[in-house]
C-alpha cells in the first residue's frame, strides 16, 4: 500500500508540535508504518478531550500506516500525571474493565479494524496483567534511570509544588507506558507513538526504555492539545464533558456543542477535526470572515463529527433538532430526544385520563407556566402566539388530544418565538 505525506498534512492543520527524529517524515514515507497511541479507560466513554488522538489515529490509517489503539487497563488503575496537578483517583479492577468495554465499541466508530492489516485494539493489561513486582523490578526496573524521570516535566512539575507531591504510584507511570511501547514493538513491529503535547515524557522515556532493553530504534511526535484562545481544554460544556456516548451526551447536545465553538477559535477546530482538504479549508475560514453569522466552519464541524460518531441517523436526528427552534414542526422524536433538546425548559405533568377527558389549549397554557391566567392564555392564542409542537393554533377551544404527542409522552407547548414547555402525559 502506498503512503502519503502525513507530516505535511498535520503541519499544515496546526497539529504537529514535536518530534523525536526530524528525519521521521522520510521514515513515514518509505513504507507503511504501524503507530499507537494510548486511552486511559477512566470512564466507560471517551470524550471531546479525546478526539485529537483519535483523528489522528485515523489520519494516520487513511495515510496508509497500520494504528493500535491501545487501552489502558493496566495503566488506568494508576492515573497518568501528565498536566495534573493533584493525583487521580484509583480505580478498581471492575471499573476499569467495564470502562475499556465502554471504550472498544466507541473506536470502531474512527478506525477500520476489519482489514487484514487493519488497525489493531489491545489493552495493556494482557501483559503487565501477567507480570509479578520482582519480575518486573528485575526486567525492566533495572533498564529506568531513575534520573532519566526526574527530568521529565511531567514529574518534575509535580515535585516542584509546595502543595501537591507525587505518589510512588503514581511516579511509576511512565515506567509502565514506557514498557508499553516496548512490547508493542517486540510483539506487532510497533515503530511509532503520537500523543498529546502533554505526553512528550512518556513517548521519549518509552524510546530510551527500548535502545536500552534491545537496541531498538523507536521513534514519536506530539501533536498539540484542543485549547480555546484563553488557553483552557476544549471539551466542557455548561453542563460537564462532553461526551461521545449518546447517553451522556445527546447527539443534539453534541451536535450543538460545535455549531456554538467562538470564532476565535473555529480555525483550529476546523482544521484539527475536519476532513476536508487545505484548500478547501481556507475556502470555507474566507467566507466565514466575509459572513460570520452562517457558522459556516462550525456547521462543517459539527455535521462531520456528529455523523462519525454517531452515525447518519445521529446527524439526522441533531439537524430536525437543531431546525426545531427555527421554527419546524416536531414530530416522531423520542422522549429522550425531546428530553435532551428541551433540558432547561419548564414542563408539567397531566395524565391520560385527564386527556381522553379533554385538556384545553387554554389550560394547557396556564398548566405549563407559559401563561399566567386563562385571561392572559387567551390572548396569546387570540394575537397568533400559540403553538402545539411548533404548529400554530388560533382556536380558543382548542382541545388536546393523544395526537399530539410529539413523542412517546410528550407535547411541545410554545408561546410566542422563544417560551417552550414540555406537556408530559403520565
Amino acid at each position: 500500500m502506498n503512503v502519503t505525506d502525513i507530516i505535511a498534512e498535520l503541519t499544515w492543520r496546526g497539529l504537529l508540535n514535536q518530534v523525536t527524529d526530524e528525519q521521521i517524515g522520510k521514515f513515514l514515507l518509505e513504507k507503511p508504518r504501524v503507530l499507537y497511541a494510548g486511552f486511559d479507560p477512566t470512564a466507560d466513554s471517551l470524550h471531546v478531550g479525546h478526539l485529537v488522538a483519535i483523528m489522528n489515529l485515523r489520519r494516520f490509517q487513511k495515510a496508509g500506516h497500520r494504528p493500535i489503539a491501545l487501552i489502558g487497563g493496566a495503566t488506568g488503575m494508576i492515573g497518568d500525571p501528565s498536566g495534573k496537578s493533584e493525583e487521580r483517583k484509583l480505580l478498581t479492577a471492575e471499573s476499569v474493565a467495564q470502562n475499556v468495554l465502554g471504550i472498544k465499541k466507541q473506536m470502531a466508530r474512527f478506525l477500520d479494524f476489519d482489514d487484514r492489516n487493519g488497525a489493531i485494539l489491545v489493552n495493556n493489561l494482557d501483559w503487565m496483567g501477567a507480570f509479578s513486582y520482582l519480575d518486573f523490578l528485575r526486567d525492566v526496573g533495572k533498564h529506568f534511570p531513575v534520573n532519566v524521570m526526574l527530568t521529565k516535566d511531567s514529574v518534575r512539575s509535580r515535585l516542584e509544588r509546595d502543595d501537591a507531591g507525587l505518589s510512588y504510584t503514581e511516579f511509576s507511570y511512565m515506567l509502565l507506558q514506557s514498557y508499553d511501547f516496548v512490547c508493542l514493538n517486540r510483539n506487532y513491529g510497533c515503530e511509532v507513538q503520537i500523543g498529546g503535547s502533554d505526553q512528550w515524557g512518556n513517548i521519549t522515556a518509552g524510546i530510551d526504555l527500548a535502545r536500552r532493553m534491545s537496541g531498538t530504534q523507536l521513534y514519536g511526535l506530539t501533536c498539540k492539545l484542543l485549547l480555546k484562545s484563553d488557553g483552557k481544554k476544549m471539551g466542557k460544556s455548561e453542563s460537564g464533558a462532553v461526551w461521545l456516548d449518546p447517553d451522556r451526551t445527546s447527539p443534539y447536545q453534541f451536535y450543538q456543542y460545535w455549531v456554538n465553538v467562538d470564532d476565535a477559535d473555529i480555525a483550529n477546530v476546523l482544521r484539527f477535526f475536519s476532513d476536508l482538504p487545505e484548500a478547501e479549508t481556507n475556502e470555507l475560514l474566507a467566507a466565514h470572515e466575509q459572513d460570520r453569522s452562517k457558522r459556516l466552519p462550525q456547521k462543517q464541524v459539527a455535521m462531520e463529527l456528529t455523523r462519525l460518531v454517531h452515525g447518519q441517523d445521529g446527524l439526522a436526528v441533531a439537524e430536525k433538532a437543531t431546525n426545531i427552534f427555527f421554527g419546524a414542526e416536531i414530530s416522531e422524536l423520542s422522549d429522550a430526544q425531546l428530553s435532551a433538546i428541551f433540558a432547561d425548559v419548564p414542563s408539567a405533568e397531566t395524565n391520560q385520563a385527564t386527556l381522553d377527558a379533554g385538556l384545553s389549549l387554554i389550560d394547557a397554557l396556564t398548566l405549563t407556566g407559559l401563561a399566567k391566567t386563562k385571561s392572559d392564555a387567551r390572548r396569546t392564542v387570540q394575537q397568533g402566539g400559540a403553538y402545539i409542537n411548533n404548529r400554530p393554533i388560533s382556536e380558543l377551544d382548542y382541545q388536546i388530544t393523544r395526537a399530539d404527542l410529539a413523542s412517546e409522552t410528550s407535547i411541545v407547548l410554545r408561546s410566542g418565538k422563544k417560551r417552550y414547555a414540555l406537556l408530559r402525559v403520565l
